[in-house]
């Protein structure tokens, strides 16, 4: 008798702590996903092509609003690895972290993940005889760039964006 009582007090004891792990887990998901609502604004900001124009640089404005490309090896962030976060230069949205960046040899900065899914947004781009995915800002669609299935892993893929549509904000 006192067996069976003890194997009672064993699986209560076990479902109880499976339950609270359980509990815990969704505990961290909930605060994961927070923390993801915290770190990307997905409040989208809508201005005229004058209201960007005065905030932005002239270059600034050419790559974010009219899709422009700086030449490679000349932007401010090719062959930056400090650790940080990278934010759009024109909404100051959260887009990467230092740590998902790499060396693609491609002359632009390189990112194999974006901080949250919410802070990019992707459209089909048809330009130059080439089918490429743009890249824009999730909040306010500012364009960052492209991306390409030729990253490491985790992803695989190669976020090709442009140093005038980033700021750089060092840890």
């Amino acid at each position: 008798m006192k067996k069976i009582i003890l194997l009672i007090a064993v699986i209560a004891s076990v479902t109880i702590s499976c339950n609270s792990q359980s509990n815990d887990n969704n505990k961290l998901n909930n605060k994961d996903q927070k923390m993801e609502n915290k770190i990307s604004d997905t409040n989208k900001i809508v201005k005229s092509d004058e209201e960007w124009k005065k905030q932005l640089t002239e270059e600034e404005y050419e790559v974010t609003r009219k899709k422009g490309t700086e030449r490679p090896f000349t932007g401010a962030y090719w062959n930056t690895f400090d650790k940080g976060t990278y934010y759009c230069v024109a909404c100051n949205n959260p887009l990467f972290v230092s740590d998902s960046k790499f060396d693609a040899g491609c002359g632009w900065p390189s990112f194999y993940e974006p901080i949250s899914k919410n802070s990019v947004e992707y459209h089909t781009d048809k330009t130059y005889g080439m089918e490429r995915t743009e890249v824009v800002c999730g909040r306010c669609g500012a364009h960052l760039g492209h991306v390409f299935d030729d990253g490491p892993p985790p992803t695989g893929k190669r976020f090709c964006m442009n140093s005038a549509s980033l700021r750089f904000e060092k840890k």
